[in-house]
Protein backbone atom coordinates (compact mmCIF):
# COMPACT_ATOMS: atom_id res chain seq x y z
CA UNK A 1 0.00 0.00 0.00
CA UNK A 2 1.33 3.42 -0.93
CA UNK A 3 1.27 5.90 1.90
CA UNK A 4 1.25 9.64 2.17
CA UNK A 5 4.21 11.45 3.61
CA UNK A 6 6.74 8.65 2.96
CA UNK A 7 8.26 7.65 6.28
CA UNK A 8 5.74 9.49 8.44
CA UNK A 9 4.42 7.47 11.38
CA UNK A 10 1.05 7.02 12.98
CA UNK A 11 0.73 8.12 16.58
CA UNK A 12 1.21 4.52 17.72
CA UNK A 13 4.61 4.44 16.00
CA UNK A 14 3.68 2.06 13.22
CA UNK A 15 4.24 3.01 9.57
CA UNK A 16 1.80 5.63 8.40
CA UNK A 17 -0.80 5.14 5.71
CA UNK A 18 -2.26 7.75 3.39
CA UNK A 19 -3.29 10.97 5.05
CA UNK A 20 -6.86 12.11 5.52
CA UNK A 21 -9.53 12.45 8.14
CA UNK A 22 -13.23 12.80 8.38
CA UNK A 23 -15.00 15.66 10.02
CA UNK A 24 -17.28 18.40 8.70
CA UNK A 25 -17.92 17.51 5.13
CA UNK A 26 -19.55 18.70 1.95
CA UNK A 27 -20.20 17.87 -1.66
CA UNK A 28 -21.68 19.30 -4.81
CA UNK A 29 -23.44 18.69 -8.07
CA UNK A 30 -26.34 16.47 -9.04
CA UNK A 31 -27.01 12.77 -8.78
CA UNK A 32 -25.31 10.43 -11.26
CA UNK A 33 -27.25 10.26 -14.52
CA UNK A 34 -25.55 7.18 -15.90
CA UNK A 35 -24.14 4.02 -14.43
CA UNK A 36 -20.37 3.97 -14.13
CA UNK A 37 -18.34 1.29 -15.83
CA UNK A 38 -16.54 -1.52 -14.03
CA UNK A 39 -13.63 0.76 -13.19
CA UNK A 40 -15.97 3.41 -11.77
CA UNK A 41 -15.45 5.83 -14.67
CA UNK A 42 -17.29 6.78 -17.81
CA UNK A 43 -15.02 9.59 -19.01
CA UNK A 44 -15.25 13.36 -18.99
CA UNK A 45 -15.37 15.83 -16.12
CA UNK A 46 -12.70 16.66 -13.58
CA UNK A 47 -10.40 13.80 -12.79
CA UNK A 48 -11.79 11.81 -15.74
CA UNK A 49 -15.25 11.64 -14.11
CA UNK A 50 -18.49 12.69 -15.80
CA UNK A 51 -20.32 15.55 -14.17
CA UNK A 52 -22.40 14.11 -11.37
CA UNK A 53 -20.46 10.84 -11.02
CA UNK A 54 -19.78 9.32 -7.61
CA UNK A 55 -16.44 10.32 -6.15
CA UNK A 56 -14.32 9.11 -3.24
CA UNK A 57 -12.73 12.05 -1.44
CA UNK A 58 -9.77 11.87 0.96
CA UNK A 59 -10.16 14.02 4.03
CA UNK A 60 -7.34 16.20 5.33
CA UNK A 61 -8.13 17.23 8.91
CA UNK A 62 -5.95 20.00 10.33
CA UNK A 63 -5.02 20.26 14.00
CA UNK A 64 -2.01 22.12 15.36
CA UNK A 65 -0.50 22.43 11.88
CA UNK A 66 -0.67 18.67 11.34
CA UNK A 67 -2.93 16.29 9.46
CA UNK A 68 -4.70 14.08 12.00
CA UNK A 69 -7.31 11.37 12.28
CA UNK A 70 -9.62 11.35 15.28
CA UNK A 71 -11.87 8.58 16.51
CA UNK A 72 -15.44 9.68 17.09
CA UNK A 73 -14.44 13.30 16.60
CA UNK A 74 -12.73 13.41 20.02
CA UNK A 75 -9.69 15.77 19.94
CA UNK A 76 -7.90 13.71 22.57
CA UNK A 77 -8.14 10.48 20.55
CA UNK A 78 -5.72 10.91 17.66
CA UNK A 79 -5.02 7.66 15.80
CA UNK A 80 -2.98 9.28 13.03
CA UNK A 81 -0.72 12.35 13.11
CA UNK A 82 1.26 13.50 10.07
CA UNK A 83 3.43 16.62 10.33
CA UNK A 84 3.25 17.87 6.72
CA UNK A 85 -0.29 18.48 5.39
CA UNK A 86 1.17 19.76 2.12
CA UNK A 87 2.85 16.41 1.51
CA UNK A 88 -0.43 14.67 2.26
CA UNK A 89 -2.33 16.82 -0.26
CA UNK A 90 0.41 16.36 -2.86
CA UNK A 91 0.34 12.59 -2.49
CA UNK A 92 -3.43 12.44 -2.89
CA UNK A 93 -3.15 14.51 -6.05
CA UNK A 94 -0.38 12.31 -7.41
CA UNK A 95 -2.47 9.20 -6.78
CA UNK A 96 -5.22 10.66 -8.94
CA UNK A 97 -7.86 11.88 -6.50
CA UNK A 98 -9.82 14.75 -8.03
CA UNK A 99 -11.20 16.26 -4.84
CA UNK A 100 -9.94 16.85 -1.30
CA UNK A 101 -11.98 17.47 1.82
CA UNK A 102 -10.19 19.81 4.26
CA UNK A 103 -11.39 20.42 7.81
CA UNK A 104 -9.94 23.04 10.13
CA UNK A 105 -10.46 21.27 13.45
CA UNK A 106 -8.84 24.07 15.43
CA UNK A 107 -11.22 26.63 13.95
CA UNK A 108 -14.14 24.33 14.68
CA UNK A 109 -13.01 23.94 18.29
CA UNK A 110 -12.12 27.62 18.72
CA UNK A 111 -8.47 26.83 19.46
CA UNK A 112 -6.75 28.14 16.33
CA UNK A 113 -6.95 29.03 12.66
CA UNK A 114 -5.47 27.35 9.59
CA UNK A 115 -6.63 29.78 6.92
CA UNK A 116 -3.10 30.40 5.61
CA UNK A 117 -2.41 26.66 5.54
CA UNK A 118 -5.66 26.05 3.68
CA UNK A 119 -4.47 28.46 1.00
CA UNK A 120 -1.20 26.55 0.76
CA UNK A 121 -3.05 23.24 0.46
CA UNK A 122 -5.18 24.62 -2.35
CA UNK A 123 -2.02 25.67 -4.19
CA UNK A 124 -0.32 22.32 -3.55
CA UNK A 125 -3.34 20.26 -4.58
CA UNK A 126 -3.61 22.09 -7.88
CA UNK A 127 0.06 22.01 -8.76
CA UNK A 128 0.74 19.47 -11.49
CA UNK A 129 0.79 18.88 -15.21
CA UNK A 130 -0.78 21.63 -17.28
CA UNK A 131 -3.14 19.15 -18.92
CA UNK A 132 -4.26 17.58 -15.61
CA UNK A 133 -7.81 18.38 -14.52
CA UNK A 134 -7.99 20.72 -11.52
CA UNK A 135 -8.37 19.20 -8.06
CA UNK A 136 -11.47 20.44 -6.25
CA UNK A 137 -11.17 21.56 -2.64
CA UNK A 138 -14.03 21.67 -0.16
CA UNK A 139 -13.43 23.15 3.28
CA UNK A 140 -15.28 22.91 6.57
CA UNK A 141 -14.64 23.69 10.21
CA UNK A 142 -15.47 26.88 12.07
CA UNK A 143 -17.36 28.63 9.26
CA UNK A 144 -19.97 30.49 11.30
CA UNK A 145 -20.13 33.96 9.77
CA UNK A 146 -20.03 35.72 6.42
CA UNK A 147 -16.48 36.93 6.87
CA UNK A 148 -15.06 33.48 7.45
CA UNK A 149 -17.08 32.03 4.57
CA UNK A 150 -15.76 34.69 2.19
CA UNK A 151 -12.19 34.27 3.46
CA UNK A 152 -12.19 30.50 2.86
CA UNK A 153 -13.63 30.91 -0.63
CA UNK A 154 -11.10 33.66 -1.36
CA UNK A 155 -8.36 31.23 -0.26
CA UNK A 156 -9.36 29.06 -3.21
CA UNK A 157 -11.94 26.62 -1.88
CA UNK A 158 -14.49 25.44 -4.41
CA UNK A 159 -17.06 24.73 -1.70
CA UNK A 160 -17.53 25.50 1.97
CA UNK A 161 -19.30 23.34 4.53
CA UNK A 162 -21.37 24.88 7.29
CA UNK A 163 -22.71 23.06 10.32
CA UNK A 164 -24.06 24.36 13.62
CA UNK A 165 -25.08 27.84 12.53
CA UNK A 166 -26.83 26.41 9.49
CA UNK A 167 -28.96 24.38 11.88
CA UNK A 168 -29.68 27.23 14.26
CA UNK A 169 -29.97 30.25 11.94
CA UNK A 170 -32.02 29.49 8.83
CA UNK A 171 -32.10 33.11 7.55
CA UNK A 172 -28.29 33.20 7.66
CA UNK A 173 -28.05 29.91 5.73
CA UNK A 174 -30.50 31.13 3.11
CA UNK A 175 -28.61 34.40 2.62
CA UNK A 176 -25.25 32.64 2.47
CA UNK A 177 -26.46 30.06 -0.06
CA UNK A 178 -27.91 32.75 -2.30
CA UNK A 179 -24.77 34.85 -2.03
CA UNK A 180 -22.64 31.87 -3.07
CA UNK A 181 -24.93 29.62 -5.13
CA UNK A 182 -23.53 26.13 -5.64
CA UNK A 183 -20.64 26.75 -3.24
CA UNK A 184 -22.25 26.07 0.14
CA UNK A 185 -22.86 22.58 1.53
CA UNK A 186 -24.56 21.75 4.81
CA UNK A 187 -23.14 19.24 7.29
CA UNK A 188 -25.76 16.99 8.87
CA UNK A 189 -24.17 15.00 11.68
CA UNK A 190 -26.42 12.12 12.68
CA UNK A 191 -26.81 9.72 15.58
CA UNK A 192 -29.67 7.20 15.67
CA UNK A 193 -31.47 9.06 12.90
CA UNK A 194 -31.43 12.49 14.56
CA UNK A 195 -29.35 15.56 13.70
CA UNK A 196 -26.73 16.73 16.19
CA UNK A 197 -25.22 20.18 16.68
CA UNK A 198 -22.36 21.90 18.53
CA UNK A 199 -19.63 19.44 17.78
CA UNK A 200 -21.83 16.35 18.12
CA UNK A 201 -22.61 17.21 21.75
CA UNK A 202 -26.28 18.20 21.47
CA UNK A 203 -29.24 16.56 19.76
CA UNK A 204 -31.57 18.92 17.92
CA UNK A 205 -34.42 16.42 18.21
CA UNK A 206 -34.87 16.83 14.46
CA UNK A 207 -35.21 13.67 12.39
CA UNK A 208 -32.69 13.74 9.56
CA UNK A 209 -35.22 13.16 6.79
CA UNK A 210 -37.31 16.14 7.86
CA UNK A 211 -34.20 18.31 8.11
CA UNK A 212 -32.99 17.38 4.62
CA UNK A 213 -36.42 17.88 3.08
CA UNK A 214 -36.50 21.34 4.66
CA UNK A 215 -33.41 22.36 2.70
CA UNK A 216 -35.30 22.08 -0.59
CA UNK A 217 -35.30 25.24 -2.68
CA UNK A 218 -31.92 26.48 -1.46
CA UNK A 219 -29.12 26.69 -4.08
CA UNK A 220 -26.81 24.39 -2.10
CA UNK A 221 -23.86 22.41 -3.42
CA UNK A 222 -25.11 19.45 -1.40
CA UNK A 223 -25.18 17.97 2.08
CA UNK A 224 -22.67 15.85 3.97
CA UNK A 225 -24.21 13.28 6.30
CA UNK A 226 -21.87 11.88 8.93
CA UNK A 227 -22.84 8.91 11.05
CA UNK A 228 -21.02 10.03 14.18
CA UNK A 229 -21.34 6.68 15.94
CA UNK A 230 -19.28 5.07 13.16
CA UNK A 231 -16.88 7.94 12.52
CA UNK A 232 -13.24 6.86 12.60
CA UNK A 233 -14.05 3.28 13.60
CA UNK A 234 -13.84 1.55 10.17
CA UNK A 235 -16.81 -0.62 11.15
CA UNK A 236 -18.91 -0.25 8.01
CA UNK A 237 -21.87 1.91 7.06
CA UNK A 238 -25.54 1.69 8.02
CA UNK A 239 -26.94 0.82 4.59
CA UNK A 240 -30.57 1.19 5.58
CA UNK A 241 -29.91 4.55 7.19
CA UNK A 242 -27.94 5.73 4.16
CA UNK A 243 -30.77 4.69 1.84
CA UNK A 244 -33.27 6.71 3.89
CA UNK A 245 -31.01 9.77 3.76
CA UNK A 246 -30.57 9.52 -0.01
CA UNK A 247 -34.33 9.15 -0.52
CA UNK A 248 -35.12 12.18 1.64
CA UNK A 249 -32.58 14.68 0.34
CA UNK A 250 -33.46 17.09 -2.48
CA UNK A 251 -29.74 17.81 -2.81
CA UNK A 252 -26.69 15.68 -3.66
CA UNK A 253 -25.47 13.72 -0.65
CA UNK A 254 -21.96 12.91 0.49
CA UNK A 255 -21.61 10.16 3.09
CA UNK A 256 -19.04 10.01 5.89
CA UNK A 257 -18.51 7.72 8.83
CA UNK A 258 -17.61 4.04 8.78
CA UNK A 259 -16.94 3.52 5.06
CA UNK A 260 -14.41 0.70 5.05
CA UNK A 261 -14.72 -1.52 1.94
CA UNK A 262 -14.86 -1.24 -1.83
CA UNK A 263 -18.23 -2.97 -1.72
CA UNK A 264 -19.58 -0.15 0.41
CA UNK A 265 -18.28 2.40 -2.06
CA UNK A 266 -19.96 0.48 -4.87
CA UNK A 267 -23.19 0.40 -2.87
CA UNK A 268 -23.05 4.16 -2.31
CA UNK A 269 -22.38 4.83 -5.98
CA UNK A 270 -25.25 2.62 -7.13
CA UNK A 271 -27.61 4.01 -4.47
CA UNK A 272 -27.15 7.54 -5.84
CA UNK A 273 -24.77 9.18 -3.39
CA UNK A 274 -22.63 11.95 -4.85
CA UNK A 275 -19.59 10.77 -2.95
CA UNK A 276 -17.95 9.49 0.20
CA UNK A 277 -15.48 11.34 2.40
CA UNK A 278 -12.83 8.85 3.49
CA UNK A 279 -10.51 9.15 6.44
CA UNK A 280 -9.45 6.35 8.76
CA UNK A 281 -10.00 3.60 6.18
CA UNK A 282 -7.41 5.22 3.90
CA UNK A 283 -5.00 6.01 6.73
CA UNK A 284 -4.95 2.48 8.06
CA UNK A 285 -5.04 0.60 4.76
CA UNK A 286 -8.51 -0.87 5.22
CA UNK A 287 -9.02 0.64 1.77
CA UNK A 288 -6.13 0.65 -0.70
CA UNK A 289 -5.85 4.31 -1.78
CA UNK A 290 -4.40 3.64 -5.22
CA UNK A 291 -7.22 1.23 -6.08
CA UNK A 292 -9.82 3.66 -4.74
CA UNK A 293 -8.31 6.54 -6.73
CA UNK A 294 -8.38 4.50 -9.95
CA UNK A 295 -12.05 3.61 -9.55
CA UNK A 296 -13.61 6.58 -7.83
CA UNK A 297 -11.01 9.37 -7.58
Amino acid sequence: MSGVGGSEERRDGSPGGPGGGAGDGGGGGGRPSERAGDDGTTGGGAGGRPRGAFRAVPAVDLKGGRTVQLVGGRPEDERVSLPDPGAVARRWREMGFGCLHVVDLDAALGTGDHLALIGQLVEEARRGADDAPPVEIQVGGGIRDDGRAAAVLDAGADRIIVGTRALEDRPWLEALARRHPGQVAVAADIRDGFVLSRGWTESTGLEVGRFLEGLGGLPLAGVLCTDVGREGRVEGIDREGVSRVLAASPHPVWISGGVSTARELTFLAEAGARGAVLGMALYTGALDPESVARRWG
